[in-house]
């Protein structure tokens, strides 16, 4: 059985294990953070569940560092079971759920936001259903979380390690 978001049952496609049955309110791991990535590929080429999952094991992850991927069609693929912490940004996997959407660069390369409307949908659907078990949840973009190299208290553009996810996550979910 997998987790239902949004109304439909996601591609749970993980050997069935007790982890992948719990829901998360009945999670033993505190869950207070959302990071919101890119996959960092062209908008014009697929890239799949399994290829992402090869990737991350090929840098020494045991499966996809996300508990969920987007698609560009905006089916959302369960990667990795919410009991287990995720592998997606340093310093912040203990308390936060990984959600990836497929893209993030143009065809030539650049970052930019390619999400499809079909993705826009999806990953708010998600997004609010975590609202929904964690109230007060934030939702942040794994650029956001780069070291504040200043000391300021705020991440600049120019302090970001990386672009990801492409868009700004905290702004476009922020609770109003």
């Amino acid at each position: 059985m997998c987790l239902i978001f949004g109304g439909r049952a996601l591609d749970c496609n993980r050997p069935r294990n007790e982890s992948s049955h719990k829901t998360p309110k009945n999670m033993k791991r505190k869950i207070n953070l959302i990071v919101i990535h890119c996959s960092a590929t062209p908008v014009d080429h697929d890239y799949t569940p399994d290829q992402m999952t090869r990737d991350h094991m090929a840098r020494g992850f045991n499966s996809a560092g996300y508990h969920f991927y987007v698609r560009k069609s905006g089916y959302v693929v369960h990667l990795r079971p919410l009991e287990t912490i995720g592998a997606h940004v340093e310093g912040f996997n203990a308390n936060s759920v990984g959600i990836c959407y497929e893209g993030g660069m143009t065809t030539d390369g650049k970052p930019a936001d390619t999400r499809t409307v079909q993705q826009k949908e999806s990953l708010l659907r998600l997004v609010n259903e975590f609202r929904g078990y964690y109230p007060g949840i934030k939702v942040l973009g794994h650029r956001d979380l780069s070291p504040d190299k200043d000391g300021d208290g705020v991440v600049e553009p120019n302090e970001w390690t990386k672009s990801c996810p492409c868009f700004d996550a905290k702004k476009e979910y922020k609770i109003k």
